[in-house]
């Protein structure tokens, strides 16, 4: 077969019906609204570090028969899969570790496909190797694939590399109370006091979609992103722009958890979703309330999983006090394409070891699971 690979510089240059055809997932990172409204509201800049470089691979009829979303990364910001030890080492060794290629949705720390292929999995092994001859023609030090899939995992001469995130799944619970009964009685009472302290404060919580969120509620909404961006010290890379695009484009698939005192908005979360889990993105408040963060970013998103009948909830990278909420640890995957032989190996080594801390680390956390045994009473 005749095929046409090349790499294109901005995701509109695609059509949106052939790019989603081939993701077969419905989750919304990889789709074409998200990525394109990425690049068509300033939110992909090459003074942020990202140039897209979106990799098609096209039939003698010039049909899409697969594609990645790729960009030429000149720092590791907004990627959430840290390689800046890797950076400093390739560095030290007289080598420029950047520019290197980015297989990712951007600043989206959420598994989900990144080789997109349809209904043709034998066509993961055309883009990798269509990866690996972009970085070796244009001399760069890797190649990255973020948060793939577990059945991703690329080979040969890609290095695996997994983390761990802190996902909750839906056990057909009935209701918030029936999640509560599996918990252990310390771990109920702690959840029902933060939640009573929101009370308290006056203040009540409502789940708005995106296609029914006013101009004003979203205006709210980014203000309190960049808050949150600023108060942590962190450039805030997305636009109002782009939070209007989202709820225009995905509409039901955007969710505003927001949290109201006498009707003013006091704090958001914002969340995306599948048709089958709930993605928690981002958080931000004008005030700083007793358990309010927990309330908007992790009990309001449970309970509408159980609402929708959503299979799990990822509310976003790290963070060991969600285990005590009800979210366990989870694997996480990317895997790394480095040419250089010396450094592949080096690399290798210390992703040997990495992978025995991350598999200790896992169980350490599950021994500590909030879910009760046979024996904790109700």
């Amino acid at each position: 077969m005749s095929l046409r690979i090349r790499h294109i510089d901005q995701l509109a240059d695609v059509s949106a019906a052939a790019w989603d055809a081939l993701r077969g997932s419905e989750d919304p990172f990889t789709s074409h609204a998200f990525l394109s409204g990425l690049e068509s509201t300033g939110c992909l800049q090459p003074r942020y570090g990202w140039n897209p470089k979106h990799l098609l691979i096209e039939d003698a009829a010039g049909e899409l028969i697969a594609a990645a979303p790729a960009y030429l990364k000149t720092n590791s910001h907004g990627e959430f899969v840290f390689d800046h030890a890797w950076a400093d080492a390739f560095y030290r060794a007289g080598g420029e570790y950047y520019p290197k290629l980015l297989v990712a949705a951007p600043y989206s720390p959420v598994s989900g496909p990144r080789l997109l292929v349809g209904q043709a999995p034998e066509r993961r092994a055309l883009l990798l190797s269509a990866l690996q001859e972009f970085v070796d023609q244009h001399g760069l030090s890797s190649a990255h694939i973020n948060f793939h899939r577990a059945d991703e995992v690329a080979a040969g001469r890609w290095l695996a590399r997994s983390d761990l995130q802190f996902h909750w799944a839906n056990a057909a619970y009935a209701s918030f109370e029936d999640f509560l009964a599996a918990l252990q009685s310390k771990k109920r009472k702690n959840i029902r006091a933060e939640r009573a302290q929101v009370s308290r404060a006056g203040i009540t919580l409502r789940c708005v979609q995106g296609d029914e969120a006013t101009a004003a509620e979203l205006s709210t909404v980014h203000q309190l992103y960049l808050r949150t961006f600023e108060d942590k010290g962190n450039h805030p890379a997305l636009t109002d722009a782009f939070f209007r695009h989202l709820a225009a484009n995905l509409g039901q698939r955007m969710l505003l958890v927001l949290a109201e005192r006498a009707g003013a908005i006091v704090a958001m979360a914002l969340c995306l979703r599948s048709t089958d889990t709930l993605y928690g993105r981002y958080w931000g408040c004008f005030e700083d309330v007793p358990g309010l963060h927990f309330e908007c970013c992790y009990y309001q998103g449970i309970e509408y999983c159980i609402r929708e009948g959503l299979d799990r909830f990822e509310p976003g990278a790290q963070g060991e006090h969600k285990l005590a909420r009800g979210f366990l640890p989870q694997q996480t995957h990317s895997s790394h394409y480095l040419p250089l032989p010396a450094f592949r190996s080096a690399v290798a080594d210390a992703l040997q070891r990495e992978r025995a801390g991350v598999a200790q680390y896992r169980r350490e956390l599950l021994s500590h699971s909030p879910y009760r045994a046979e024996t904790d009473s109700a």
